[in-house]
């Protein structure tokens, strides 16, 4: 038997930021950064809470660290909240989660509830019951997996992306386009989370560049956070693979961003996944079975599974090309001989890296070594 259960009541589209003054919620412990106090984006939000308390812990930052969370934990402690509000991207919401978290662990009111309002669309994060949190001393970062993580309330309101610059786009866009293709092959997959991961890639596939391009494209933001949104909803239920395996252990190590560390790996795992052979090749992988038939799903389809799934993983680097992200990880200025000498740890990150589980082949330290070395030429 399985089960497929959406927790968060999601609120969307234009003017969702009105939901909020529905949450019964009084006193609002809002976790956010120093940029969306500055930028006027937390004011639009607090206006809507009017006649509530609120408290702004404005002290987030990107891979959020574990000090902060405390620090965190400790501002919220003093306030005594009874909603913990993330306002930003996944770095924000992930604070926030583990800030909540803790806070429940040690006995805080157990009628406090979880509202996230996501201002990128990429982690999917106010949907999901993971969180990343960084030891920046260590250089790595911690997955943190819990159903005391999912959020209450989902506020997704396109106004809130419309200034997103053109490399946040892409970055975050191919972030949800990883999270998506990942949950699409996970061993966990079912009927349901292909039906929202399916939907989530021909989204990214449509709308991408589109919203790279032109900021005033209210048509192609809004479809990039909602598409952000389903593939969060589809991973939470199936988990990911080992492109976020060994993400995780290379972007705390290099500072790459995360979206940019994923599409980075992603042409190579696909690749690695689909098991391709030779053009006589008449037995397919599952996986390239299902990567396949999105491809046909996107007009780009094959005669056989082979060309569907070299036709799926060309029109992403095409897409990774019109929006200017790199195709190696030496174009991210990461020197070789370092990138080389973290090799080793960075196998043995990915391996104990809970995402490599649900991968839909099963993966050896030979195979990360493989990986790596495709994705740094």
């Amino acid at each position: 038997m399985e089960e497929f259960q959406i927790r968060p009541k999601i609120y969307f589209g234009e003017s969702a930021l009105g939901a909020l003054a529905k949450i019964w919620a009084e006193r609002i412990f809002m976790v956010t950064d120093p940029y969306m106090v500055e930028s006027g984006i937390a004011k639009q939000v607090t206006e809507e809470l009017v006649g509530k308390e609120v408290m702004i812990f404005d002290k987030v930052a990107p891979d959020p660290p574990i000090e902060l969370v405390i620090e965190g934990i400790q501002a919220a402690e003093t306030f005594q909240p009874d909603m913990v509000l993330a306002l930003g991207g996944g770095s924000a919401i992930d604070e926030a989660k583990a800030i909540m978290y803790f806070l429940k662990k040690m006995g805080h009111k157990k009628e406090m509830c979880f509202t996230a309002v996501p201002t990128t669309s990429g982690t999917g994060s106010e949907v999901t019951s993971f969180a990343v949190i960084t030891d920046k001393e260590k250089g790595i970062k911690y997955p943190m997996v819990d159903q005391e993580l999912l959020p209450d309330y989902a506020i997704l309101d396109p106004v809130l992306v419309k200034s997103l610059p053109g490399f946040l786009v892409a970055d975050t866009g191919m972030d949800v386009l990883t999270h998506a293709l990942e949950a699409y092959v996970s061993v966990k997959a079912n009927d349901f989370t292909d039906a929202l991961a399916e939907h989530a890639v021909l989204t990214v596939l449509h709308y991408l560049v589109r919203s790279y391009q032109n900021p005033e494209d209210k048509e192609a933001r809004e479809k990039m956070h909602n598409a952000s949104c389903l593939a969060g909803l589809a991973f939470d239920q199936t988990s990911l693979g080992v492109c976020h395996a060994i993400a995780h252990n290379i972007g705390g190590k290099f500072r790459v961003p995360h979206g940019r560390t994923n599409a980075i790996l992603l042409p190579f795992v696909m690749e690695y996944n689909a098991q391709l052979t030779d053009y006589n090749q008449k037995d397919f992988s599952k996986a390239a079975r299902k990567y396949a038939y999105l491809a046909s799903l996107a007009g780009i389809g094959g005669r056989n599974p082979r060309t569907g799934v070299k036709n799926l993983i060309l029109q992403i680097q095409k897409i990774m090309r019109q929006i200017k992200m790199p195709m190696h990880f030496r174009d991210c200025k990461i020197e070789q001989g370092a990138y080389k000498k973290m090799e080793t740890e960075i196998i043995n990150g990915a391996l104990a890296d809970a995402c490599i589980l649900t991968n839909p082949r099963q993966v050896t330290k030979e195979d990360i070594a493989m990986l790596l070395k495709q994705a740094y030429q």
